[in-house]
């Protein structure tokens, strides 16, 4: 029997909902979910979080460092939680991947370099659990002209090698999908534009829910065609690969500038509206290639209404990653686990087909833990 090869991999989206956090086995091929564990974010931190990400205001120095604190403090918490809930030690830990909380990304354009920020001071993290940890995964990739997103698609090829002509989808704030065909060297993926934020958005500010469950509220109202082909003309989903975006792009000030008559509709049809959208820019994406199937995976493979919009527009089965043996609900996390073992095994885990960086590099800055610890 193989020894443990156990790593930590902690996730927050866009969506800033909660942490997920995965303690991941891979001594065993591909991998083995031992445990997992969420940590929700306190509804300050939340708000904050989406202020900035929305510019409702220029936050001060002072306030951007101390969400940086608050966000580590909420990973640490996560990582103590896992270990509890798995009962295996701290030293038993190869390394933490955190993938941080996104406070701004913005890519490169033909005239400027690209930047990008997640917070949550892994040097802290490091301190506090006394375990390796690997964060700031992206910047490397935007220093040799990347994206520096979607990171995921790499993993995405690890994990489901064996089921060519597939992609898959990983519905959270924002949408990103990674088409997997037959050749392993021609990875694509990309981010097609709002998955739930937009939608999560609207139903926070007209009804104080954090998220429109099951896609309950959508299904009360009636898809405005006008809305949604004004906001599916957006040039973004015209844009040529490659292509990230995030909620600095995609927030409800771009949705009042794409369409301005927003208020002289009835709330639940424009939540029904950007549902479609959603979907929509989805299952347009994915038009230029064959596929035999399309997994889905993220929070929202839970919206029962998001996924039978998917279903009905799709030309292929759409399915959730749990029919392949592949939890939905951890797969990102599981990804940066992933990532802090490429990081550790000294192998790159960009894909410049799918970032456009000009070359493949080491992914993650290795934070060590307090000596003596």
């Amino acid at each position: 029997m193989n020894k443990p090869e156990y790593y930590i991999g902690l996730m927050s989206g866009t969506s800033v909902d909660s942490i997920d956090a995965v303690l991941v086995d891979f001594s065993h091929q591909p991998l083995r979910l031992v445990a997992s564990y969420q940590q929700a974010w306190s509804a300050e931190f939340k708000q904050a979080l989406l202020d900035l990400s929305q510019l409702k205001r220029d936050p001060s120095l002072a306030e951007i460092l101390h969400l940086d604190t608050q966000a580590a403090e909420g990973f640490i918490i996560a990582v103590q939680g896992l270990l509890k809930k798995a009962q295996i030690p701290a030293s038993e830990i190869r390394a933490i991947g955190s993938h941080g909380q996104t406070l701004y990304h913005r890519p490169p354009t033909q005239t400027a370099q690209g930047n990008t920020w997640q917070i949550g001071d892994a040097h802290l993290i490091a301190a506090k659990t006394g375990i390796l940890t690997v964060a700031d995964f992206r910047r490397a990739d935007m220093a040799v002209g990347g994206q520096g997103a979607p990171l995921v698609p790499t993993f995405h090829q690890y994990l489901f090698a064996q089921t060519p002509n597939t992609a898959a989808l990983n519905i959270g704030g924002m949408a990103n999908v990674s088409i997997l065909e037959n050749d392993p060297h021609e990875l694509i993926g990309f981010d097609t534009g709002p998955g739930n934020g937009l939608m999560d958005a609207w139903i926070q500010q007209q009804q104080g829910q954090a998220y429109d469950k099951d896609g309950a509220w959508a299904a009360t109202g009636t898809i405005q065609q006008d809305v949604l082909n004004a906001l599916l003309a957006d040039a973004y989903f015209q844009r040529p690969l490659p292509k990230s975006t995030g909620r600095d792009y995609f927030n409800l000030a771009w949705l009042r500038q794409r369409y301005p008559k927003l208020d002289s509709l009835k709330p639940a049809d424009v939540q029904a509206s950007l549902q479609a959208l959603s979907a929509q820019s989805i299952v347009d994406a994915l038009k230029p290639y064959k596929l035999a199937q399309l997994l889905v995976c993220g929070g929202g493979v839970h919206n029962q209404g998001l996924m039978q919009a998917l279903s009905k527009q799709s030309p292929y089965p759409v399915r959730s990653s749990a029919d392949v043996g592949v939890d939905p609900d951890w797969l990102e996390a599981c990804c940066f686990a992933w990532l802090a073992q490429q990081r550790l095994l000294e192998k790159p885990a960009n894909s410049p087909s799918v970032t456009g960086a000009s070359q493949r590099v080491l992914l993650g800055v290795l934070y060590h833990r307090a000596t003596g610890m």
